[in-house]
């Protein structure tokens, strides 16, 4: 069965907030947000998928989130804070510290809050603290404790606070008081920004589309806060991470470094854990992407003292289980499977068990012969076809690097056509049977090389591109609907 949101066929754009222009240092949820969704309904777009919302490590990566609950407060718009009459009017200077003008801002935004706001806005921040609370208040002590201690990871505390001795717990919840509360208010700003977003995209029939990583980084707060469900040694050290073998692309597989689940204490249960976790999602998204879908079916797993992911194996988990269980809480489950990689026919039964559209990556298309899955003719209708992901280079900088024998197959496939790239690619998407098709902003822009959004692999220079209205040409918007219409994505 088709999930409710793909029964009639969409056109999307992938594009996280950060990537959004305004807002100082990355986008955020404010004016440009809700233009955004303008832009896209206007263009006959209904989906906009993005990436997760949590909050992140240093390297900006939103797959290693601090918490799988919370929302990263750099997301924030500080312009609205200002509307609201909770923070002044400012402009930072050319050499700010991002990061640091923002957290300096919102400190001065919760003092204002508490000087200003209306008595129905001081009820319902008590109200979101009491409704959030299973999650909200080891969340914010974590956050001030690893502000107390330098940035440090919540195994490298003293003893006491890493093993969350009760007493140490009460002690520092009473020193950081101060600090819990203003964490607690940033939750509380960062719900409503994105409940006006989301009710904005609902009156224009703007469906959002998430993300959610398989595994969880290992400093964070969930995994602090639960150890009982990960496979970590009496210091809070994972015993074995995940990853993926070695295959052609690299001869010493991918080491990630996530812990791995303890499955059995998680189905012994009934899986409140990931109950927890989709609820948080399915209150924010339409529609979900889950990301190494195969992990699901069996995940790669490495002994923790390795340094590659040589000497790993694969090991069965309880995907079926969790799901059925999913399924009977939720009634339905708006997932797409992220069926990329080493894919097996059991993934592939899983997957279809629970009739989970899959991914279609047009740039896989044109590597093999005429049995390549992403080619359009091979295209199912429980599918969501890209041009590309974030991962990948933008679809004129991907075809640019292609050798010229491989660009003859691409433009001879697609009928020499005599657009020039990325509309030959955006055009097969649109068309093909798949009920959904996703094109990155950046092929909307039709960006080339230099304008990726993340290189695996890679740490440096990654998920800080940034879009500008002034990129948008003024027959952008028409010819975009025009052909969604043609295509028959025009959603109603």
């Amino acid at each position: 069965m088709i999930p409710a949101v793909l029964e009639q066929r969409r056109a999307g754009v992938l594009l996280h907030p950060t990537s959004l222009p305004g807002g100082v240092g990355n986008g955020d949820l404010g004016a440009d947000a809700h233009r955004f969704v303008d832009f896209l309904a206007q263009a006959g777009f209904s989906v906009w998928q993005m990436l997760p919302l949590g909050p992140t490590h240093r390297d900006g990566s939103p797959y290693h989130a601090l918490s799988l609950h919370a929302g990263n407060p750099m997301l924030i718009s500080l312009d609205r804070l200002v509307e609201w009459g909770w923070l002044e009017p400012d402009r930072p200077g050319a050499a700010v510290n991002v990061a640091a003008y923002r957290v300096e801002r919102l400190a001065q935004s919760y003092k204002k809050f508490m000087q200003r706001a209306t008595d129905s806005d001081q009820r319902d921040f008590a109200a979101f603290i009491n409704r959030e609370a299973h999650w909200l208040e080891d969340y914010a002590l974590y956050r001030a404790l690893r502000r107390e201690y330098s940035g440090q990871a919540w195994f490298q505390w003293p003893a006491p606070l890493r093993d969350r001795d009760p007493d140490a717990l009460a002690t520092a919840r009473v020193r950081l008081s101060d600090e819990l509360e203003q964490v607690c208010f940033e939750q509380f700003v960062f719900a409503r920004q994105w409940e006006a977003l989301r009710s904005h995209a609902e009156q224009r029939n703007l469906l959002l589309f998430g993300d959610m990583p398989i595994f969880v980084a290992h400093d964070s707060v969930d995994v602090w806060m639960q150890r009982e469900y990960f496979r970590l040694d009496d210091s809070g050290q994972p015993t074995a991470v995940a990853g993926v073998p070695p295959d052609y692309f690299s001869a010493q597989g991918q080491r990630w470094g996530n812990p791995l689940y303890r499955w059995e204490r998680m189905q012994a249960d009934g899986f409140r854990w990931w109950m927890a976790r989709m609820t948080t999602e399915f209150r924010r998204f339409d529609l979900l992407r889950v990301d190494h879908f195969r992990g699901f079916e069996a995940c790669w797993e490495i002994p923790a003292a390795d340094a590659t992911a040589v000497n790993g194996r694969w090991v069965r988990v309880p995907g079926e289980a969790l799901f059925e269980s999913l399924l009977r809480h939720f009634g339905s489950l708006p997932l797409v499977a992220e069926d990329l990689g080493m894919i097996t026919p059991e993934v592939l039964a899983l997957r279809d068990r629970f009739d989970f559209p899959g991914m279609e990556i047009l740039q896989f298309a044109f590597d093999s012969g005429a049995d390549n899955p992403y080619l359009p003719h091979n295209h199912r209708k429980l599918g969501v076809v890209y041009t590309g992901t974030h991962d990948n280079d933008t679809t004129l900088g991907w075809f640019e690097n292609l050798p010229a024998e491989r660009q003859l197959r691409v433009v001879e496939y697609l009928g020499y056509p005599h657009e020039p790239m990325p509309w030959p690619l955006v055009r097969a998407a649109l068309a093909s049977v798949s009920q959904l098709a996703i094109v990155p902003m950046q092929d909307i822009l039709a960006l080339g090389r230099g304008q990726r959004m993340n290189t695996p692999g890679t740490t440096d220079g990654n998920w800080r591109w940034r879009f500008h209205w002034e990129q948008i040409a003024p027959d952008l918007g028409e010819r975009l609907k025009r052909m969604t219409a043609m295509y028959g994505r025009t959603a109603g």
